[in-house]
């Protein structure tokens, strides 16, 4: 049983997918790296947990740990609780819910360690996938009363009561666990298991409202920590997307998937051309005696590939500013393709289970990655000796 065990975590969920094909889109693989099984964040708000981890997942197979499946409850434990002292400190004057970042996984896993998921499921509520909605209620409600308290002051209790919800609803922090016979810490199991050195991973994004190659703390409710990203240009980005894939590193996305251009049940995210001035005759004219919902289901039909708009850094500054690109959801980037027209897709493992046509990811186009992007988390050498030495990177 024991050697059927390591054999199986050996093998754990490696995905290394050639070629995809479809009716309407054919994929040829570019770059496509190994990552662990498509998870489930289930009716949970901790896609940011789930992204950052099948990344850091992906990073221990590249530095040649084994596979290993980690415990997104546990960071989504240490964020609320650390949240709360914060929130109650300003007065309310933050963001409190579920939604979180990539840096607050690098933030706990370099202050608390790291547990795998046999050692900390987060599942102690009757539930056999992960339902937050009554605990997020009753979180965001306990703080609310304590800064609402007609004392004037804070008792001493009231972080060990918050702290007593999160057991009753995750389960207590394990301070040592077994694994494969040895006892571990959640610090030593970090260290000797992982191995990761958090102080390697950055954030990166592009945007106009801040000086190029400067660093600043990007300005999303969900940035509780005000963690910071190294602001660079849009050409600059899309570099960092294709450096990283092609020298083996993963992406950690965060990204807004509510644009129509978004399909989950077809597999693709697009941004398809739509601008009459960019037609010809024939094709302008037949666009414009068309109804809204005929040219929606042109549009988005998903049944072959289809022209996308050229998008520039004032589209996505735009789209910024009025809150059409919001920090809607974390994924991991872990390919390239390109279809049969030479466009070219990143391949995205996405955390909303396997009952989808690609199993659990999707395909979004380079015009897609270009306006929809937030922000990226990389491993620092991912980046170029050129975007490094501006940065100001070692």
């Amino acid at each position: 049983m024991k050697l059927i065990s390591t054999l199986l975590l050996s093998i754990f969920c490696l995905t290394l997918i050639a070629q995809d094909k479809t009716e309407g889109y054919q994929f040829e693989t570019i770059y496509d790296l190994e990552a662990t099984c498509v998870k489930d964040q289930h009716r949970s708000g901790t896609c940011w947990s789930f992204s950052a981890l099948g990344f850091f997942e992906s990073e221990m197979i590249r530095i040649g740990k084994e596979p290993a499946d980690l415990s997104e409850m546990f960071v989504v434990r240490h964020c609320y609780s650390d949240k709360a002292v914060k929130y109650v400190r300003l007065h309310g004057s933050l963001n409190f819910g579920p939604g979180g970042a990539f840096h607050d996984a690098v933030y706990v896993m370099k202050n608390y360690g790291m547990v795998p998921e046999e050692a900390y499921a987060g599942l102690e509520y009757g539930e056999e996938g992960h339902v937050h909605g009554e605990m997020d209620a009753v979180l965001k409600g306990y703080v609310d009363a304590v800064i609402t308290n007609k004392n004037k002051k804070l008792s001493p209790a009231w972080k060990s009561g918050f702290d007593g919800v999160l057991d009753a609803y995750l389960g207590e922090e394990p301070t040592s666990f077994e694994i494969d016979g040895k006892s571990y810490t959640p610090q030593t199991y970090m260290k000797e298991k992982v191995g990761l050195n958090m102080d390697d991973y950055i954030q990166v994004s592009s945007y106009m409202h801040h000086p190029t190659y400067s660093s600043f703390a990007i300005e999303v409710p969900d940035n509780w920590l005000w963690g910071k990203v190294y602001n660079v240009t849009l050409d600059d980005l899309m570099t960092v997307f294709e450096n990283s894939l092609e020298n083996g590193y993963s992406i950690g996305w965060a990204a807004d998937v509510s644009e129509k251009g978004f399909s989950h049940t077809n597999g693709v995210a697009i941004v398809p051309e739509n601008d009459a001035k960019e037609m010809s005759g024939s094709e302008r004219s037949r666009w414009e005696s068309m109804s809204r919902a005929d040219r929606n289901k042109m549009l988005y039909s998903f049944d072959k590939p289809v022209k996308e708009v050229v998008i520039t850094p004032e589209m996505r500054q735009e789209a910024y500013d009025n809150y059409q690109t919001t920090d809607d959801h974390g994924m991991q980037i872990t390919g390239m393709v390109k279809d049969q027209n030479g466009t070219k897709y990143f391949k995205v493992k996405n955390s909303w289970n396997t009952n989808s046509k690609y199993e659990g990811y999707f395909y979004a186009s380079e015009s897609f990655i270009k306006y929809k992007t937030m922000s990226i988390m990389i491993h620092k050498d991912a980046l170029t000796k050129d975007l490094k030495k501006k940065l100001g990177i070692k």
